[in-house]
Protein backbone atom coordinates (compact mmCIF):
# COMPACT_ATOMS: atom_id res chain seq x y z
CA UNK A 1 0.00 0.00 0.00
CA UNK A 2 1.29 3.43 -0.92
CA UNK A 3 -0.05 6.55 0.69
CA UNK A 4 -0.65 10.12 -0.34
CA UNK A 5 0.35 12.49 2.43
CA UNK A 6 -1.23 15.91 2.83
CA UNK A 7 0.94 18.47 4.62
CA UNK A 8 -0.67 21.78 5.65
CA UNK A 9 1.47 24.90 5.94
CA UNK A 10 0.20 28.31 6.98
CA UNK A 11 1.75 31.48 5.52
CA UNK A 12 5.32 31.64 6.76
CA UNK A 13 4.94 35.14 8.19
CA UNK A 14 2.27 33.81 10.55
CA UNK A 15 4.01 30.57 11.47
CA UNK A 16 5.67 29.51 14.71
CA UNK A 17 4.69 32.44 16.91
CA UNK A 18 5.40 30.32 19.99
CA UNK A 19 9.07 30.28 19.04
CA UNK A 20 9.27 33.99 19.83
CA UNK A 21 11.44 33.29 22.89
CA UNK A 22 13.95 31.45 20.70
CA UNK A 23 13.84 33.12 17.29
CA UNK A 24 13.06 36.71 16.31
CA UNK A 25 10.45 37.81 13.79
CA UNK A 26 12.97 37.77 10.95
CA UNK A 27 14.08 34.19 11.55
CA UNK A 28 10.82 32.42 12.39
CA UNK A 29 9.58 32.28 8.77
CA UNK A 30 12.93 30.74 7.75
CA UNK A 31 12.63 28.16 10.51
CA UNK A 32 9.06 27.29 9.54
CA UNK A 33 10.13 26.79 5.92
CA UNK A 34 13.15 24.73 6.97
CA UNK A 35 10.97 22.48 9.11
CA UNK A 36 8.65 21.95 6.17
CA UNK A 37 11.49 21.28 3.73
CA UNK A 38 13.02 18.62 5.96
CA UNK A 39 9.60 17.10 6.64
CA UNK A 40 8.66 16.89 2.97
CA UNK A 41 12.09 15.56 1.95
CA UNK A 42 11.82 12.76 4.51
CA UNK A 43 8.26 11.94 3.45
CA UNK A 44 9.27 11.69 -0.20
CA UNK A 45 12.10 9.34 0.80
CA UNK A 46 9.64 7.01 2.56
CA UNK A 47 8.90 3.86 0.52
CA UNK A 48 5.35 3.71 1.85
CA UNK A 49 4.54 7.11 0.29
CA UNK A 50 3.55 7.60 -3.34
CA UNK A 51 3.29 11.38 -3.28
CA UNK A 52 2.91 14.47 -1.13
CA UNK A 53 0.50 17.36 -1.45
CA UNK A 54 1.32 20.53 0.47
CA UNK A 55 -1.68 22.79 1.03
CA UNK A 56 -0.50 26.37 1.34
CA UNK A 57 -1.05 29.86 0.01
CA UNK A 58 2.52 30.94 0.74
CA UNK A 59 4.25 31.60 -2.58
CA UNK A 60 7.79 31.17 -1.25
CA UNK A 61 6.97 27.91 0.52
CA UNK A 62 5.14 26.66 -2.54
CA UNK A 63 8.16 27.26 -4.76
CA UNK A 64 10.63 25.64 -2.39
CA UNK A 65 8.52 22.60 -1.61
CA UNK A 66 7.54 22.05 -5.24
CA UNK A 67 11.26 22.00 -6.04
CA UNK A 68 11.58 19.03 -3.67
CA UNK A 69 8.85 17.16 -5.56
CA UNK A 70 5.69 18.02 -3.64
CA UNK A 71 2.43 18.95 -5.34
CA UNK A 72 1.08 22.29 -4.17
CA UNK A 73 -2.62 22.69 -3.43
CA UNK A 74 -3.89 26.26 -2.84
CA UNK A 75 -5.75 26.80 0.42
CA UNK A 76 -8.92 27.82 -1.38
CA UNK A 77 -11.30 27.58 1.57
CA UNK A 78 -9.19 29.88 3.75
CA UNK A 79 -11.12 28.48 6.68
CA UNK A 80 -8.30 27.24 8.87
CA UNK A 81 -6.30 24.08 9.25
CA UNK A 82 -9.04 21.47 9.20
CA UNK A 83 -10.84 23.06 6.26
CA UNK A 84 -7.53 23.17 4.38
CA UNK A 85 -6.92 19.48 5.04
CA UNK A 86 -10.43 18.50 3.98
CA UNK A 87 -10.06 20.53 0.78
CA UNK A 88 -6.66 19.08 -0.08
CA UNK A 89 -7.85 15.55 0.63
CA UNK A 90 -10.72 16.11 -1.80
CA UNK A 91 -8.30 17.34 -4.46
CA UNK A 92 -6.03 14.33 -3.96
CA UNK A 93 -8.87 11.84 -4.09
CA UNK A 94 -10.39 13.40 -7.19
CA UNK A 95 -7.23 12.26 -8.96
CA UNK A 96 -6.84 8.95 -7.08
CA UNK A 97 -10.20 7.93 -5.61
CA UNK A 98 -8.83 4.77 -4.01
CA UNK A 99 -5.78 6.29 -2.37
CA UNK A 100 -5.27 6.00 1.39
CA UNK A 101 -4.52 9.48 2.71
CA UNK A 102 -2.74 10.75 5.78
CA UNK A 103 -2.40 14.28 7.09
CA UNK A 104 1.03 15.05 8.53
CA UNK A 105 2.31 18.08 10.37
CA UNK A 106 4.79 20.28 8.51
CA UNK A 107 6.99 20.79 11.57
CA UNK A 108 8.72 17.42 11.95
CA UNK A 109 12.33 18.39 11.11
CA UNK A 110 13.83 15.19 12.60
CA UNK A 111 11.50 12.91 10.60
CA UNK A 112 12.97 9.53 9.63
CA UNK A 113 11.50 7.76 6.56
CA UNK A 114 11.78 4.33 8.20
CA UNK A 115 9.86 5.48 11.27
CA UNK A 116 7.16 7.03 9.11
CA UNK A 117 6.87 3.71 7.26
CA UNK A 118 6.23 1.94 10.57
CA UNK A 119 3.50 4.40 11.49
CA UNK A 120 1.78 4.11 8.11
CA UNK A 121 2.00 0.31 8.22
CA UNK A 122 0.28 0.33 11.61
CA UNK A 123 -2.33 2.85 10.43
CA UNK A 124 -3.20 0.64 7.46
CA UNK A 125 -4.81 -1.84 9.86
CA UNK A 126 -7.64 0.58 10.68
CA UNK A 127 -10.24 2.69 8.85
CA UNK A 128 -8.89 5.80 10.59
CA UNK A 129 -5.92 6.11 12.91
CA UNK A 130 -3.74 8.80 14.44
CA UNK A 131 -0.41 9.27 16.17
CA UNK A 132 -0.22 11.59 19.19
CA UNK A 133 2.56 14.13 19.40
CA UNK A 134 5.48 13.97 21.83
CA UNK A 135 3.63 16.16 24.32
CA UNK A 136 0.73 13.70 24.40
CA UNK A 137 -1.85 16.40 23.73
CA UNK A 138 -1.82 16.97 19.99
CA UNK A 139 -1.62 14.88 16.84
CA UNK A 140 1.14 14.66 14.25
CA UNK A 141 -0.44 12.18 11.82
CA UNK A 142 -4.04 11.29 10.98
CA UNK A 143 -4.66 8.51 8.46
CA UNK A 144 -7.73 7.37 6.55
CA UNK A 145 -8.00 4.18 4.51
CA UNK A 146 -9.33 4.05 0.98
CA UNK A 147 -12.97 5.08 0.92
CA UNK A 148 -12.86 6.59 4.40
CA UNK A 149 -13.19 10.27 5.21
CA UNK A 150 -10.22 11.86 6.96
CA UNK A 151 -12.38 13.96 9.35
CA UNK A 152 -9.50 16.10 10.64
CA UNK A 153 -9.88 17.65 14.09
CA UNK A 154 -6.50 19.29 14.54
CA UNK A 155 -6.07 22.15 16.97
CA UNK A 156 -6.35 22.36 20.74
CA UNK A 157 -6.49 18.92 22.39
CA UNK A 158 -6.54 17.18 19.02
CA UNK A 159 -5.48 13.87 20.57
CA UNK A 160 -8.70 13.73 22.57
CA UNK A 161 -10.74 15.05 19.66
CA UNK A 162 -9.43 12.47 17.21
CA UNK A 163 -9.98 9.69 19.72
CA UNK A 164 -13.55 10.90 20.30
CA UNK A 165 -14.14 10.94 16.53
CA UNK A 166 -13.52 7.20 16.38
CA UNK A 167 -9.96 7.21 15.06
CA UNK A 168 -7.71 4.56 16.60
CA UNK A 169 -4.76 5.88 18.58
CA UNK A 170 -1.52 4.21 17.49
CA UNK A 171 0.63 3.10 20.42
CA UNK A 172 4.06 2.64 18.91
CA UNK A 173 7.55 2.89 20.35
CA UNK A 174 10.63 3.88 18.44
CA UNK A 175 8.90 6.47 16.25
CA UNK A 176 10.01 9.57 18.13
CA UNK A 177 10.85 11.43 14.93
CA UNK A 178 7.23 11.20 13.76
CA UNK A 179 5.95 12.52 17.09
CA UNK A 180 8.39 15.39 17.67
CA UNK A 181 6.73 18.44 16.22
CA UNK A 182 8.17 21.86 16.97
CA UNK A 183 6.11 24.64 18.50
CA UNK A 184 8.39 25.92 21.28
CA UNK A 185 12.05 26.39 21.98
CA UNK A 186 12.06 23.23 24.10
CA UNK A 187 10.51 21.31 21.20
CA UNK A 188 13.27 22.56 18.92
CA UNK A 189 15.92 21.43 21.38
CA UNK A 190 14.32 17.98 21.49
CA UNK A 191 14.26 17.80 17.70
CA UNK A 192 17.90 18.87 17.50
CA UNK A 193 18.78 16.12 19.97
CA UNK A 194 17.08 13.56 17.71
CA UNK A 195 18.96 14.91 14.69
CA UNK A 196 17.29 17.27 12.24
CA UNK A 197 17.50 17.54 8.48
CA UNK A 198 19.94 19.87 6.69
CA UNK A 199 17.56 22.80 6.19
CA UNK A 200 16.66 22.98 9.88
CA UNK A 201 20.27 22.46 10.91
CA UNK A 202 21.33 25.43 8.80
CA UNK A 203 18.52 27.65 10.11
CA UNK A 204 19.06 26.61 13.72
CA UNK A 205 22.76 27.40 13.44
CA UNK A 206 21.70 31.06 13.37
CA UNK A 207 20.21 30.69 16.86
CA UNK A 208 21.95 30.69 20.20
CA UNK A 209 20.56 27.51 21.75
CA UNK A 210 22.41 26.16 24.81
CA UNK A 211 23.65 22.65 24.17
CA UNK A 212 23.04 22.83 20.43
Amino acid sequence: MQWTLVVPLKPLAQAKSRLADTADDGLRPDLALAFAQDTVAAVLACPAVRDVAVVTDDARAGRELAALGAAIVPDEPGGGLNAALAHATGVVRSARPGSPVAALNADLPALRPAELSRVLEAAAEFPRAFLPDAAGIGTTLLAAASGRSLLPAFGTDSRARHRASGAVELSLTGVDSVRQDVDTGDDLRSALALGVGPHTAAAAARLLIPGQ
